[in-house]
């Protein structure tokens, strides 16, 4: 069942968003991007003539109710968003009477979910070496599903619209819908196009496929960087990972960040791409500065003699032309990480060259996908998010899909 498809008129709908949204000291919304994110799943819900309840995660409470993570804090800004009032249940798992109460084109905001240890399903205050921690995740699961079974009663329908938590199995994004049928559980329209541009970049390839990989290990991106091998026709490694694959080479790299136990992983990545016939794109100068600080003092340099007292911040001019080259031309592309320390402004160039060169493909006809935190926050710092085809909400959850991985909270809904 789609979610265009499905008429909402007199039915109950629990929804599954992702509100995790930044707060300051004050409890006020920074960022509303998730939340307008949502925006069309919810209205076309309430423009049938639905009752809807929204449930969503914030923080990290670990299973304990913590104020400062309460969506009430959002109760406003979600009416504001809506145009609609919005009521409040303090305890998502004590919430019947209220759902029970919603009538057609009202709204009921559920209280954080991980308030609930059985939200995320694993034992609480047991460690993983303690004999008795299988017995306890046992119970846990069970106690999940239960968890589940509660929230899953309030509704008819279940749509699943939190696409940044798809790649966890919790009680509200994939073991709730073993409790509605087919018929009634669905992808909302955020779900739907993240998995659409995810297929767009794995199974609906135009070449050439230009896949930038950035951040500062190797290591947190190995899956992927292999997963990408047998599909890309050029793949850009940059950011911190420039300075593993340098020293991996003999360089020196001064105070880079610098992963000393992954070398042989790098020399590993370079000979695969070598024997698959991908372009490898490497940096080769960087911006080097004597500080981690905006206003240290820099100096450009090839990435295999950086002074010892410095560390590269930065990809150097010519890297800068490797990677636009590159990019140039490309019919898919995928970004997923920054090309240095991007939050600086005097470090910006080199994440600056790469935007701008996808914007430039785009324009000719690419599709570009552009995922992660620090990629889409540095989209939205040079004001270019519309101007890529797809900026992806889901960090983790994107990663482990291109990684080539099943989420959980799409398999749930789909089968």
């Amino acid at each position: 069942m789609t979610i265009d498809n499905f008429n909402f008129n007199g039915k109950k709908a629990i929804v599954r968003v992702d509100f995790n949204v930044p707060l300051d000291e004050n409890g006020h919304i920074t960022d509303d991007t998730r939340i307008r994110g949502a925006l069309p799943t919810l209205k076309k819900i309430l423009a049938d003539g639905g009752a809807l309840i929204i449930m969503s995660h914030m923080g990290k409470p670990k299973g304990k109710v913590n104020p400062k993570m309460s969506l009430s804090q959002i109760k406003e800004a979600v009416a504001d968003a809506l145009g609609a009032p919005v009521e409040f249940a303090p305890d998502c798992a004590k919430a019947a009477e209220m759902a029970a109460a919603l009538k057609p084109g009202q709204v009921l905001l559920l209280e954080n979910l991980r308030f609930y240890p059985e939200e995320e399903g694993k034992p609480v205050g047991i460690d993983k070496e303690d004999p008795a921690y299988d017995a306890a995740k046992k119970e846990m699961k069970e106690r999940q599903k239960e968890f589940a079974k509660t929230l899953a009663s309030y509704a008819d329908v279940y749509v699943n619209d939190a696409f940044g938590t798809a790649h966890r199995r919790h009680a509200s994004t994939a073991v709730i819908a073993d409790y509605f049928d087919a018929d009634h559980k669905m992808l909302g329209y955020l779900m739907e196009k993240e998995v659409k541009a995810v297929d767009n970049i794995l199974k609906d390839i135009k070449r050439p496929f230009t896949a930038i990989m950035g951040g500062s290990k190797v290591s947190t991106k190995i899956g992927i960087i292999e997963n990408l091998m047998d599909k890309v026709d050029n793949l850009i490694l940059c950011g911190g990972m420039t300075y593993t694959f340098a020293k991996a080479m003999g360089g020196n790299v001064g105070l880079s960040i610098c992963e000393a136990d992954k070398l042989d992983l790098a020399l590993d990545i370079m000979k695969k791409a070598k024997e698959k016939g991908v372009n490898l794109v490497l940096g080769t100068d960087c911006v080097a500065a004597d500080a981690f600080s905006n206003d240290a003092n820099t100096k450009v340099c090839s990435v295999m003699d950086i002074p010892a007292d410095m560390e590269g911040l930065d990809a150097g001019p010519l890297t800068r032309k490797l990677f636009t080259d590159a990019i140039d031309g490309s019919k898919t592309i995928l970004w997923n990480g920054p090309a240095g320390v991007f939050e600086f402004d005097n470090f910006t160039a080199g994440s600056r060259a790469i935007a701008d060169a996808i914007v430039k493909a785009t324009e000719e006809g690419a599709f570009s996908l552009v995922g992660g935190g620090d990629s889409v926050a540095c989209v939205n710092k040079f004001g270019l998010a519309d101007k890529v085809s797809y900026v992806s909400t889901g960090g983790g959850a994107l990663l482990e899909a291109i990684e080539g991985k099943v989420l959980p909270g799409v398999a749930a809904v789909q089968g």
